[in-house]
């Protein structure tokens, strides 16, 4: 059986996650390449949420998908809205709303007698699984539910007796053709008679996406390659309920450049490894519960919730690798460099054309050229991909969108800077940020409260202050009084007196005070430009920081010297 060309007259591509997490890069690269391939065709791109899985699903995720999806730019005809309300014909559009649906055409496949009621236990089925490794063989349903008659499985299934219902699949091979990986032929057998109902009146993820892909007119069904076997379940249950098939495409996972797979246990896996070497056995103070902390020492399989996993990476100052679509957007990367980053891992435009938009890639997308080998992910790449963009913005463009990320993920920064300080930030970093986030990461210094700040000895901070005749210490001194009596701490105000101060002092030298000027302010050697550094600072928290760094490097000194 092969597929067949569909007799829609519109082309409609779906997306359809289960919310039981952050949408993954990968399912991103989904729904991009479902929504291009329907938008160049001016057709219909559906976005359906997959939560038949109780247990596992859930309603803010499926609300997270919905705003990572708008960020990307991936707008869609049909499905829920942002807003709580529905936009298409089709509805509704989370499964779990769809029960009658799926329950009328399970009763015509029983009616029909190509479905079935089966009673198996779990532990009659996992004394089975058993059975069949101990053989070295694969484990196949033997059909066992046949065998009680057909009027008994109805009555005893009409009188509330724990079941699952399950396809009886036809004995033949099935020929799966898929549009980017070819054809293939699962052999007779292959395929057992599947569980098509779960014993909670839910139907399995098999059943209920044959139903809404056919109710829902999607003509192509883009997916990831770990689907592919699926295919023949679904192909077999197109032809019994009378559907038409789709075209398949099946794309390739999203890997690691080490070659392992891109997986959100990536993350558990980079904390563990920094609390193994650090030997730490309680979680640091305000991280996370003790509680929480040590089951997931006592447990290697356990995963930290998301956000205790933040918490404790913060805490142990590590950095996450990023893995969900979040992850991205909260390091600081451009909605429209993830989108065409993304579509070069599994398709390629030709004519080694590397950087283009979401219109481009709509207008040009098509499953030839989509690649059959898994993607590596190329971290350096992308954040080339992204300084590339942000410097070949407007300083306004900059500003702009630098300052939204701050409202979203650094609010304390704006709380600290006037819009003339920030607009002071923004300019002395535009041209050496690879991403958003890294003015508020390298500039960590202006939100630490004054009392707080540190200035650890470092080669760099030693020769600027404690080396050399003057030393830098003895200049910061100095100057220091100058500074505290400025009445307008502005940085061309600060320029003109410190550039006089060094004429005077320093032999014209004005690298003799300026990086002693810098770490006391920051606590460290690199910040934008010393008067600006200063003018953003204020002169209160200034005075206030020069005045412990003189202290702290008096005390270092003292140290030293006994």
């Amino acid at each position: 059986m092969k597929n067949q060309t569909t007799t829609n007259t519109g082309t409609g591509t779906r997306f359809a996650p289960s919310p039981s997490g952050d949408l993954h890069v990968g399912g991103a690269r989904t729904a991009l390449f479902c929504w291009a391939f329907a938008r160049g065709r001016q057709g219909r791109f559906v976005l359906r949420i997959e939560d038949t899985d109780r247990k596992r699903s859930s309603g803010a995720a499926a609300l997270g998908f919905l705003e990572d999806l708008d960020w990307l730019g991936m707008s869609w005809d049909e499905g829920p809205e942002l807003d709580g309300s529905t936009r298409g014909e089709h509805g509704p559009y989370f499964q779990s709303q769809r029960l009658e649906l799926y329950q009328k055409h399970l009763a015509d496949l029983l009616d029909r007698d190509l479905a079935y009621h089966a009673f198996d236990t779990a532990e009659e089925l996992d004394d089975k699984r058993r059975a069949a490794r101990a053989a070295k063989q694969p484990y196949r349903y033997d059909r066992a539910g046949l065998e009680v008659p057909r009027d008994e499985r109805i009555a005893r299934a009409e009188a509330g007796e724990p079941h699952v219902v399950r396809f009886r699949t036809p004995d033949r091979p099935v020929v799966i053709t898929d549009a980017v990986l070819g054809e293939a032929t699962l052999p007779e057998g292959e395929v057992d008679d599947f569980v098509i109902r779960k014993a909670d009146g839910y139907p399995t993820y098999h059943f209920a996406v044959v139903v809404d892909d056919a109710l829902m007119e999607c003509t192509h069904v883009l997916r990831a390659q770990e689907h592919f076997n699926n295919t023949a379940k679904h192909l077999l249950l197109q032809e019994a309920l009378g559907f038409p098939h789709p075209v398949y495409g099946h794309l390739s996972l999203i890997m690691n450049p080490d070659g392992s797979k891109m997986s959100k246990r990536d993350k558990d896996k980079a904390v563990r490894a920094a609390v193994k070497q650090a030997g730490i056995e309680a979680p640091p103070e305000g991280s996370i519960a003790p509680e929480v902390f040590n089951a997931w020492i006592a447990d290697k399989k356990a995963q930290l919730e998301n956000t205790d996993l933040v918490r404790l990476a913060e805490a142990l100052d590590v950095e996450l690798p990023e893995i969900n679509v979040k992850d991205f957007r909260r390091s600081g990367y451009l909605p429209e460099v993830l989108c065409n980053f993304l579509a070069l891992n599994g398709w390629s435009p030709g004519n080694d054309l590397e950087k283009f938009d979401n219109a481009f890639l709509a207008e040009h997308f098509d499953l030839s050229r989509v690649q059959k080998t898994p993607a590596r992910f190329d971290r350096d790449k992308l954040r080339a991909f992204n300084l590339d963009a942000i410097q070949s913005m407007t300083p306004r463009e900059f500003r702009d969108k630098v300052h939204a990320h701050g409202e979203q993920f650094h609010p304390e920064f704006l709380n600290r800077l006037s819009d003339e300080q920030f607009d002071m930030l923004a300019e002395a970093s535009r041209e050496r940020s690879k991403t958003l986030d890294e003015l508020y990461q390298g500039n960590r210094w202006l939100v630490v409260e004054d009392g707080d700040l540190s200035w650890p000895i470092s080669k760099g901070v030693r020769k600027a202050m404690l080396k050399g005749e003057p030393r830098g210490l003895d200049l910061l001194e100095q100057l220091l009084p100058t500074l505290a009596g400025l009445e307008a701490f502005t940085a061309v105000a600060l320029e003109g007196t410190i550039t006089a101060w060094a004429d005077e002092h320093c032999e014209g030298n004005l690298g003799k005070i300026a990086q002693p000027l810098r770490i006391a302010a920051t606590g460290g050697t690199v910040s934008p430009p010393v008067f600006d550094t200063l003018a953003m600072l204020g002169r209160e928290s200034f005075v206030a920081r020069a005045n412990g760094c003189i202290r702290a490097l008096h005390e270092h000194a003292a140290t030293m010297n006994t």
